[in-house]
């Protein structure tokens, strides 16, 4: 099953019914945000802001809110995860129902009956759904969002007093990263090449993993600042040509000297686990003891990147 350009994989995963959020929800540069910050007591000052674009399940998903709490206590860092979608993630339990549709039917009325009455509702769900978040409505949005991080950054660093608001929406250090998840990695990957309306880089450096609807090697050759990737060995998006493409095209952007910053020590990063699944660094099973390393592996991945980038830029 496949929709608006997404593998079946992207609505396929395990929920984190053992996550409890510690962040809060506020509204920063306009959108509904997840909000994670670290404890300066006992984690230190934030080194810099990640703002997290979502797989296709949105900012609600307890999976994305306990990853976004973990970078922010490991980092630390402020994490930021908006609701770029406008409210029009896919509910959760549609990854339910999808496991029923892929489970052997036990008998003929499941599979005559209830698996295609399931599969219309899987459809009812995403179709509109997936429209609203297709990248000509949700691009702007993300770009507005990280556009206001820079201006906030601004406003604060030439300001002897600037104002509580500002100060509140400033990043840390003035330093941004993003991490994109599936569909997000998309976003993030676009990001890495965008420009700040001062003609500084949009971001300072980005992590994505498992990312999908990437055009290689269009999108790839526009980056240029630090990125870092993590993908599984045989992924159902990001396959072995396609990674193989998008390691040289990066190396290629290094030695060039238009990515990765200066084109100097900072370079990108590629890393390919094998046995990982697509959606393993989100929607991992926690159960299965080797998927359960390799999303924390991604982890460590994408928390290691931004200290050293954020030390750095």
């Amino acid at each position: 099953m496949a929709l608006g350009g997404f593998c079946q994989d992207c609505f396929k995963g395990t929920l984190r019914g053992d996550a409890q959020p510690t962040g809060t929800v506020e509204t920063i540069h306009g959108l509904p945000t997840y909000v994670a910050r670290p404890d300066p007591s006992s984690q230190g000052e934030p080194l810099g802001l990640v703002v997290i674009v979502p797989d296709v399940f949105g900012w609600e998903l307890l999976n994305t809110r306990a990853l976004a709490d973990s970078y922010a206590r490991r980092g630390p860092f402020v994490v930021y995860l908006p609701d770029f979608m406008d409210g029009a993630a896919p509910p959760a339990y549609s990854l339910a129902l999808l496991d029923k549709i892929e489970k052997p039917s036990p008998s003929w009325w499941a599979a005559l009956i209830q698996k295609p009455w399931l599969a219309l509702q899987l459809v009812a769900i995403f179709v509109p759904r997936l429209l609203r978040i297709r990248g000509s409505v949700t691009t702007p949005r993300v770009h507005a969002f990280f556009q206001a991080l820079r201006r906030a950054a601004a406003s604060s660093s030439s300001s002897s007093s600037p104002t509580t608001i500002a100060a509140a929406a400033a990043p840390p250090n003035g330093k941004v990263g993003v991490v994109g998840f599936c569909w997000g990695g998309r976003h993030a990957i676009d990001l890495c090449g965008a420009e700040a309306e001062d003609g500084r880089s949009l971001v300072d450096c980005g992590f994505t993993a498992h990312p999908s609807m990437v055009k290689i090697p269009d999108a790839l050759e526009r980056v240029r600042v630090p990125l870092s990737v993590a993908n599984g060995d045989n992924d159902a998006f990001m396959g072995r040509d396609k990674m193989a493409t998008l390691k040289r095209v990066l190396e290629g952007v290094v030695r060039d000297g238009s990515g990765g910053g200066d084109g100097g020590g900072r370079v990108h990063e590629v890393v390919v686990y094998e046995g990982a699944i697509h959606g393993f660094a989100v929607r991992g099973n926690p159960a299965d003891p080797r998927q359960a390393e390799l999303g924390l592996k991604a982890e460590d991945q994408a928390v290691s990147w931004f200290r050293r980038q954020f030390s750095s830029t």
